[in-house]
């Protein structure tokens, strides 16, 4: 399953601190303030538990509607589909499905899930849960008209190399990869985004193994992210020139290669500033693109 679009979009997860810093306090008020910046999508951020009630989330879908802004919705963090507590694990389901609820009032796309964890367990017994886990999930949602999206992980005890993801996005076609750059730029240390060819690779790789359409509308999240050996550490800003990755080279491959990816920025505190500098890189990519041409 994917979500189809004619363009690129852009957009925050979640409100930036300069949102409330401009007066702004409901989440209600993010897409038209999201809008007002250029921008054009937004991801609600449910992480730590979906706890606002469904006239709430009502109010920021119709919000969404009225400024054209693409949502998408970030499930709750403690979600882990590898667990090896077979009735912990099936609860996350209770999860999703509240996921999904709140999806569906918001009017996004996509629901975005991490996959858990293989710090205790073999990779191989990690993602032998997690499939089973998802086919529970496909048993329900198959047909729930939002996109469960499984995303790339940073911390290398995590479940969620592009590889590992792509083989869970097979167990069903509800299913789609959530790409997050940083991460994966994060757990493979050393510079693993450098030039455009590195990141067609990713798309290339998604094309091959799921669907074109995987590859051309992927979901995707970017920020600047420290990391150690273990992989994640902390989400930067854009004004970081150590750890990366560029965005440049990515939007290089965008314009060039015609992609309409939905990617909502997590930058530390600046994820509006840094979605809007995103987006201004790649019309100057476009520019760049279209002069070649000629």
């Amino acid at each position: 399953m994917t979500v189809k679009r004619t363009s690129p979009v852009f957009g925050p997860g979640g409100n930036s601190e300069s949102f409330y810093r401009e007066g702004f306090k409901s989440t209600k008020q993010a897409p038209a303030w999201v809008k007002a910046r250029g921008l054009d999508a937004y991801e609600y951020q449910g992480g730590n538990g979906i706890t606002a009630g469904n006239a709430s989330l009502a109010e920021v879908g119709k919000a969404a509607a009225d400024a054209g802004i693409s949502m998408s919705l970030h499930a709750p963090y403690f979600i882990s589909l590898s667990g090896v507590d077979r009735e912990k694990r099936l609860g996350s389901l209770n999860y999703i499905r509240r996921s999904v609820e709140a999806a569906k009032l918001l009017g996004a796309h996509t629901v975005v899930i991490h996959a858990g964890s293989a710090a205790k367990i073999t990779r191989e017994e990690a993602m032998a849960l997690a499939r089973d886990t998802l086919e529970h999930v496909a048993d329900e949602f198959a047909d729930c008209g939002v996109v469960l999206g499984i995303e790339t992980m940073g911390k290398v005890n995590q479940l969620g190399t592009l590889d590992e993801v792509i083989e869970l996005c097979r167990v069903a076609p509800c299913f789609a990869p959530v790409v997050d750059f940083g991460h994966l730029n994060a757990r493979n240390t050393g510079g693993f985004f450098v030039t455009p060819d590195d990141y067609r690779r990713i798309f290339d790789t998604i094309g091959s193994r799921l669907s074109d359409d995987h590859a051309r509308y992927l979901h995707c999240h970017f920020s600047k992210i420290e990391y150690t050996k273990a992989g994640e550490k902390r989400h930067l800003t854009f004004e970081d020139s150590v750890f990366g990755p560029p965005f440049e080279p990515l939007a290089e491959v965008i314009a060039a290669d015609g992609l309409c990816p939905s990617i909502i920025c997590e930058s530390a505190g600046t994820m509006a500033e840094d979605a809007e500098r995103m987006k201004r890189l790649l019309a100057l990519a476009e520019e760049r693109t279209a002069k070649g041409k000629k």
